[in-house]
């Protein structure tokens, strides 16, 4: 029988996820010989052997890969025949350009967890059991090709029995490069009261301490987290006290999804998140009757519909869980604002006078990396905060980037962004970058990203806000400079999320971005591409009495539109008048002076203001928080809206804000009940968004709208508004891959960053048409009512 010899090249995410195992089994039931390896591209293969066999072969690597591979290119071309009669894994090469991915931290397989309960099995009870199907991965990778030599686990000398295993082909810790036992890996370690460093199962004290109301610091894959009992008020209220984290919601980490489902609702598509590989943060519809036992304290989410629910993820989670019989509330490991500790020393210093014990381990986490936050739209992930679990799984650009790219992210929420080809690698979640810690926390994971994907940035792409850290930062390189503006990232970063170049209509929604007109920008309808876009319409300026102070305190942007809304004439019967008589007049003069009061024409800040008027909140001790409140008081059932037309403002349109204040202020007065009052003004915004798309339309001829910004958060608000659009004809995208916050700002800096190379931007032609058609808009406005 002839003989034919086949090199392969295959690149993706193949490297950690068991594939040499998976190669070098396929290879000899197959009966054929050569090599399979590791190196700088992915994973090579050299097979040989009758045609009928190496073809069957062929085949089957991409009909049957392991199940956490991400197959991206596989290429294919003849070889020497060697005449080779076995198979074997060749040591992993290194060197030349680097073009390997590197898998996300995956969730604890059913087949370690069986290992975990079972008392034959030496890993019983084992907080740090792993193979090829899952483990740790991005958080202890120092380096590429991915070997054990080049992570955390380097220190850890496999015994005989791992070794072994290791070694054998037939197991399925063949390979698995963070592979141990409590022979010879990681070991647990309580350090509290009653048992610091003792003799014994760690997990002993550190259940006792959480039963008896205490706060336990545990160790995870990618940081500190902060653990109380969901149950107990008071340990949860000592929580928040010492976190300095007033009201924004805590996470809960219930046992399984059964323990998942007496708290909240749970669809099918929300479990399949709770229970897939990257075991995100799922935001859940809870129950009415969860007050209930299993209870969930009122401190862990205050008046919130929505609960944060994760389920185990790593072994020493699912111990600490079944120990414990009930969820637990599971938070970063931080004082707020700061980013997660990881670092042990770190940890016991910044986190000493909050918790009471620290469960901690001795294997060094490489790379700091939170927690994801996912929730569902339309049986769809739609992600708040992409971290751990997906990071660093690179994102395909519609446009490939000429030269390497850094996109450097906005201020709040931030990512950052490298680029090399079409492949764009956006970071984990870094935090609000308003302080030291976070800035090095951001330029730390550059340098690695930089390192492990041989990506040295030729161009750098950057906000345009130039009081940013971020952006200081990048005015700093030694690199070509590319300025992308706030909300044309947000669209862009829409557009590939959904893999297409546009032109598109964008509706860009969030809290404040730096208008390239030097105004704050915030309620914007664009036409754009990922090269260029034009500025279509907006919501109607207003000031933003005291700045900064106006995001704190809602009540100031109240202040501002009502003296618009009722020319200087504010009924002082209004609830929002009354609480905040004493200041009133001096804010309000404010923004007639317009003295450090910039104008803005912020969605987020128009909703602030609705949300004081309606007496939600006056002050906030998160972003976004009396938003998000005022969306959860609004009445889903109601759908009749409050009247809002769109205006001519010079060149462009504009949406009066003023109108649904007034509207809102006047019901309010009719004592119309509040929820009424919440679900008539996100009904109204709704419309707004398709009547101002439809204005697009008739000017451009474009019938696909893309929406982003952080108000579409709000799912009462986006479902409402992607269901006007569909009716009136338009293909809506939003976004599934990566946060429609600012979280997803890097990517779009980069996917403009990369197409400003190109050149040939079709928004140009869009413009001329934008031009010639502006005149005759607010001639004929009936199809906005439609």
């Amino acid at each position: 029988m002839s003989r034919r010899a086949v090199a392969v090249r295959i690149e993706g995410i193949v490297q950690g996820v068991g594939f040499r195992p998976f190669v070098y089994g396929l290879a000899t039931r197959l009966g054929l010989a050569g090599l399979v390896g590791n190196d700088e591209r992915g994973v090579f293969i050299e097979v040989e052997g009758g045609s009928a066999p190496v073809e069957e072969f062929l085949a089957a690597l991409t009909g049957d890969p392991p199940p956490l591979a991400v197959i991206e290119r596989i290429t294919t071309g003849p070889a020497p025949v060697t005449g080779r009669r076995t198979f074997a894994i060749a040591p992993s090469a290194a060197g030349g350009d680097r073009h390997a991915l590197v898998s996300p931290d995956v969730a604890t397989c059913d087949a370690c967890l069986r290992d975990l309960t079972d008392p034959a099995d030496r890993r019983c009870g084992y907080a740090f059991t792993n193979c090829t199907g899952c483990g740790p991965r991005f958080t202890i990778v120092r380096d590429v090709p991915y070997d054990r030599a080049n992570t955390t686990m380097a220190g850890f000398r496999m015994c005989a029995d791992c070794a072994g295993e290791y070694h054998d082909p037939g197991d399925r810790r063949f390979h698995a490069q963070p592979v141990c036992c409590p022979a010879c890996g990681p070991s647990l370690r309580f350090d509290g009261p009653g048992g610091s460093g003792a003799a014994g199962d760690p997990l002993e004290p550190a259940v006792r301490l959480l039963r008896e109301g205490g706060v336990l610091a545990v160790k995870g894959l990618g940081g500190y987290h902060l653990a109380a009992l969901a149950a107990d008020e008071p340990a949860v209220a000592a929580l928040r006290s010492r976190k300095h984290r007033e009201d924004k919601p805590f996470a809960v980490m219930a046992g399984d999804v059964a323990a998942a489902r007496r708290l909240c609702v749970v669809d099918p598509a929300e479990e399949r998140l709770l229970t897939g590989p990257a075991r995100p943060v799922v935001l859940l519809r809870r129950l009415p009757d969860a007050s209930v036992a299993p209870s969930v304290a009122p401190s862990v989410a205050p008046g919130n519909r929505w609960l944060g629910v994760l389920l185990p993820y790593t072994p020493l989670h699912h111990l600490l869980l079944r120990s414990l019989g009930q969820p637990i509330v599971l938070t970063s490991g931080n004082v707020s604002d700061e980013p997660i500790a990881y670092r042990d020393e770190d940890a016991l210093e910044r986190l000493g006078g909050i918790a009471d014990a620290f469960l901690t381990h001795d294997r060094p986490i490489h790379i700091r990396t939170d927690d994801s936050v996912v929730r569902v739209f339309r049986g769809r992930d739609l992600p708040i905060r992409r971290s751990r679990g997906y990071v660093p799984h690179p994102l395909p650009l519609a446009r490939a980037a000429r030269r390497p790219v850094l996109a450097c992210g906005a201020e709040l929420k931030h990512t950052f962004c490298l680029v090399k080809d079409d492949r764009a690698f956006v970071s984990h979640h870094i935090g609000d970058l308003e302080n030291y810690e976070t800035l090095r926390s951001f330029t730390e994971g550059v340098d690695h990203f930089r390192r492990l994907f041989d990506i040295t940035p030729e161009v750098v792409a950057h906000d345009l806000h130039p009081d940013y850290l971020s952006t200081k930062w990048a005015l700093d390189q030694d690199a070509d400079l590319v300025g992308v503006q706030h909300h044309h990232a947000h669209i862009a970063s829409c557009l590939a999320d959904n893999g297409v170049a546009g032109p598109v209509a964008g509706v860009a929604f969030d809290g404040l971005g730096y208008g390239s007109d030097g105004t704050l920008w915030g309620g914007e309808f664009l036409v754009a591409d990922l090269a260029g876009f034009e500025r279509a319409g907006h919501l109607a300026p207003v000031p933003m009495p005291g700045g900064a102070t106006a995001i704190r305190q809602p009540w100031r942007m109240a202040a501002a539109y009502l003296d618009l809304a009722y020319d200087g004439d504010v009924p002082e019967d209004l609830d929002v008048v009354r609480r905040n008589a004493g200041q009133w007049a001096a804010v309000v003069a404010l923004a007639r002076r317009g003295v450090n009061a910039p104008l803005t024409s912020s969605m987020g800040r128009l909703f602030d203001a609705v949300a004081a008027v309606a007496g939600v909140r006056d002050a906030i001790t998160y972003e976004g928080q009396a938003a998000v409140e005022f969306e959860q008081l609004a009445d889903p059932a109601v759908d009749d809206a409050y009247p809002c037309g769109l205006v001519s403002a010079g060149t462009r349109f504009a949406v009066p804000g003023v109108e649904l204040v007034r509207a809102v202020a006047d019901d309010l007065r009719a004592c119309v009940p509040r929820d009424v009052v919440a679900a008539r003004f996100h009904n109204a915004v709704a419309r707004v968004v398709a009547d101002g798309c439809i204005l697009v339309r008739k000017a451009c001829g474009l019938s696909t709208v893309a929406l982003s910004g952080g108000v579409f958060q709000n799912l009462l608000l986006l479902g409402r508004a992607v269901t006007l659009l569909e009716e009136r004809g338009f293909t809506v995208l939003t976004h599934h891959r990566v946060p429609p916050n600012d979280g997803g700002v890097s990517l779009g800096q980069a996917a403009v960053a990369a197409a400003a190379m190109a050149a040939n931007s079709p928004i140009r032609g869009v413009r001329r048409e934008l031009s010639q058609a502006r005149h005759t808009w607010f001639g004929g406005m009936s199809e906005t009512g439609t």
